[in-house]
């Protein structure tokens, strides 16, 4: 792993901190490859029951496409007329989002500053977002002539409404953390101080908790966005069946009888 992305688990929390403050974590190429495989990663190691994505420093989450290095690929391509450079959205950014939204475990990112353009789409990836006070939020993309990427085109209008992500998509702007958690982009608004263990707080709960009914939540929640009352009715079922069968189930109903406080195994 690059020193660009940082990568550690711990008593089942993975946690991803990405390490470029000097840059305010602006995502070069080495950046992009590192979380790229951080995220796959997670995804794939069964002692990882949660994930922590954060960054560096005090200015920002991440700031999106590192502009300066992007200057360069373009005037590559223009002289050796190709299109390499946006082939990132592909190589990069999709998998990123696609290991992120898809993995069967909750993702908590912990927002410490400025999240604008892909760094906002990764935000709006996790399953949860603890957001730090003085944190802000933008789409930053038609600012510099592009569309959505990162997710942000399916993520964004499902948090916030269509209407309201066109809005902030067409005339991108600072949205700070209050206005953020008034329109759901926010879950928990902490101190800046206070961010890091607040983060890593909710995180390590999710990681303690019945992550196979949290992965079928997860599941349950994208589908019925995209599928019919019925279809979901249909899904719920399919998986509440899953899950009333796991060993989980029967420890929190012991427990619940007991008086006891669960320990799930995650099976």
């Amino acid at each position: 792993m690059a020193d660009t992305v940082l990568y550690e688990v711990s008593d089942g929390l993975a946690t991803i901190t990405l390490n470029r403050p000097e840059a305010m974590n602006a995502l070069n190429v080495e950046t992009k490859v590192a979380l790229r495989e951080a995220a796959r990663s997670a995804a794939g190691d069964d002692a990882v029951r949660a994930v922590l994505l954060t960054a560096a420093g005090e200015r920002a989450f991440c700031v999106g496409q590192d502009l300066k290095e992007h200057i360069g690929q373009l005037v590559a391509d223009q002289k050796a007329g190709t299109g390499q450079t946006m082939r990132t959205v592909r190589e990069h950014y999709n998998p990123i989002v696609r290991a992120l939204t898809g993995m069967a475990k909750p993702v908590v990112a912990g927002v410490n500053g400025v999240a604008a353009g892909a760094g906002f789409g990764f935000a709006l990836a996790a399953d949860y977002r603890v957001v730090a006070d003085t944190a802000s939020f933008n789409t930053s993309f038609a600012g510099v002539a592009l569309t959505a990427d990162s997710g942000v085109s399916w993520t964004l209008p499902r948090i916030v409404g269509p209407g309201r992500a066109a809005d902030l998509l067409l005339f991108p702007r600072s949205i700070k953390a209050q206005e953020a958690y008034e329109l759901g982009i926010a879950n928990r608004i902490v101190p800046a101080a206070e961010l890091r263990a607040e983060a890593e707080k909710v995180a390590r709960a999710l990681a303690e908790g019945p992550t196979l009914a949290y992965a079928a939540l997860k599941e349950s929640l994208a589908y019925g966005l995209s599928h019919s009352l019925e279809e979901t009715l249909e899904k719920e079922d399919e998986l509440q069946t899953r899950a009333g069968s796991s060993e989980d189930h029967g420890i929190a109903v012991q427990a619940f009888v007991n008086k006891e406080r669960p320990k799930y195994l995650g099976r």
